[in-house]
């Protein structure tokens, strides 16, 4: 396994993060288990999740399981750095009129506290925003962290799914409060999402964040055996049909190439710089061990440029992208 440092931090992490949303509704405990002891095995310290993990019902299930497997010892707790986050309403937290998706302090104090218990651990090392929260200021937000880490209960925070603006905003405020500020996004991208491309790629570059690409295999649409799957689902049927041209050029590619269809979809995003671990999220052991070999793909500059020719993306930054 190969490692990066997470943005302008000192933390280094593996490049492939394991991503846990699967675990509970659709990988059961001894399952997960398995796979994040095997995770480790290999090499990956970087494991992702969030306080929603768990289904509509059951918000909080997976980091209760990631709780339960660090319980076992074994120095699993001591080898993981773990990110987990915070925005979404989780239902049982009593919140009254403060219920709901946000980013209060009051929110945010709160829902860290009910991650600790249910992950059993008196830290995280990754507190990430889920999302943004326009109705609250950036002195509002560094303050609530700023005290979480000052209190050594946070190392490093992070956000996911901000625009390239959000994260020079939060980066200005940071610096005038002589705070570290964000050191990761996570955020959507892969051959067939490359908007990411225009703002927020760079902005992460040049403002010390670290890229977390979730869903780097496009849901499945860039796996192995996607055009083989038909009526799965009525919204993946219909992206399927409307890609199938790109997804069989791809397909033969990978064919020429000797690899699988979701090992280069996810060679292509950690080829990129600003990118620092994409996140895997298996449903299964074959699944998990079928990435390992990600991290020994490289693709040459003829390859790229036939990628880029199956998924044009924007070609450049905003704004010669449309301006000229």
């Amino acid at each position: 396994m190969k490692y990066s440092y997470l943005g302008k931090s000192g933390l280094k992490v593996s490049q492939l993060c394991l991503g846990t949303m699967n675990f509970g509704p659709e990988t059961e405990e001894k399952d997960a288990f398995r796979i994040m002891d095997t995770a480790l095995d290999a090499g990956i310290n970087f494991f992702d999740t969030a306080n929603v993990y768990g289904g509509q019902d059951r918000r909080g299930w997976t980091e209760e399981i990631i709780g339960r497997w660090f319980q076992q010892g074994g120095g699993r707790r001591e080898k993981v750095v773990l990110a987990t986050k915070v925005y979404n309403d989780m239902l049982d937290e009593q919140d009254g009129p403060n219920s709901g998706s946000g980013l209060s302090a009051y929110k945010i104090r709160r829902h860290f506290e009910g991650s600790l218990r249910r992950l059993q651990t008196d830290h995280i090392e990754l507190y990430q925003m889920h999302h943004i929260d326009r109705n609250v200021s950036w002195d509002e937000l560094w303050g609530a962290f700023e005290i979480l880490v000052s209190q050594g209960k946070a190392d490093y925070i992070g956000s996911s799914n901000f625009a390239g603006w959000h994260i020079a905003a939060a980066q200005a405020k940071a610096k005038e409060r002589h705070f570290l500020g964000l050191v990761s996004e996570q955020h959507l991208y892969n051959l067939l999402e490359r908007t990411p491309e225009l703002e927020v790629l760079p902005a992460s570059q040049e403002l010390g964040l670290g890229v977390i690409p979730w869903s780097p295999l496009a849901g499945g649409l860039l796996g192995r055996n996607a055009l083989a799957k038909t009526g799965v689902r009525s919204a993946r049927s219909a992206k399927l049909e409307q890609h199938r041209s790109q997804l069989e050029q791809f397909s033969a590619l990978c064919k020429e190439l000797g690899e699988h269809e979701d090992q280069v979809a996810l060679a292509w995003v950690l080829a990129n710089p600003a990118v620092t671990a994409p996140i895997i999220g298996p449903r299964t052991i074959e699944q998990f061990e079928d990435s390992l070999r990600v991290t020994e793909i490289t693709l040459d500059e003829e390859t790229l440029k036939k990628l880029d020719e199956i998924f044009p993306g924007p070609g450049k930054p905003a704004p010669e992208a449309y301006a000229w």
